[in-house]
């Protein structure tokens, strides 16, 4: 690492644990969260969820939060997850585009942002959605992306909102992670 330079956490993609890389990465930190953190939270999730479906041989693997092999959490686990750590989802309202979001705030009260981009493979034939973080340090923005090979500095604040712009075009939901006011 050069002199001066700053030292970013960047977990990299495995399987469909894009939510825990995306977790990790908005922590800056190994091990914030875990994979048997993340299925403890999406158990609970099922089993306290007064509407659960009925049993299948395949809930086995196919579970209602989360797929017991390979990842693929969704938003309930998200929100949970951020709880345990007091923090706050916003749900930003797509149609007021990325000029509503305070990226130059100075209280402190964005973490980051989570996006939920959705993906194409294999020429549109397999569709699924993928977990990405956003996250300021130390005077920049970056794009943690774990299929990134690294962190994606952005140039300035107006170059996020673009990026933003385009992939709420593009489909993607975009969360605001909230410190809870002290």
């Amino acid at each position: 690492m050069e002199e001066g330079k700053t030292k970013i956490y960047h977990e990299r993609q495995r399987l469909q644990f894009c939510l825990l890389h995306s977790l990790n990465n908005l922590f800056q930190g190994k091990d914030v969260f875990t994979k048997s953190d993340l299925n403890s939270i999406a158990e609970k999730l099922d089993v306290d969820d007064p509407n659960k479906g009925s049993w299948t041989p395949m809930s086995i693997v196919f579970k209602p939060h989360h797929n017991e092999i390979t990842g693929n959490y969704d938003i309930n686990v998200l929100i949970a997850a951020l709880e345990q750590k007091s923090k706050t989802v916003v749900w930003h309202d797509r149609r007021n585009g990325a000029s509503s979001i305070d990226l130059d705030g100075t209280d402190d009260r964005l973490m980051g942002i989570v996006l939920n981009v959705p993906v194409r493979k294999f020429s549109g034939l397999w569709r699924s959605r993928h977990w990405v973080t956003l996250k300021y340090i130390q005077g920049f923005w970056y794009n943690l992306d774990s299929d990134f090979a690294a962190p994606y500095a952005f140039k300035d604040t107006q170059e996020v909102r673009e990026f933003l712009d385009g992939i709420i075009t593009a489909g993607a939901e975009v969360l605001l992670v909230m410190n809870d006011k002290q």
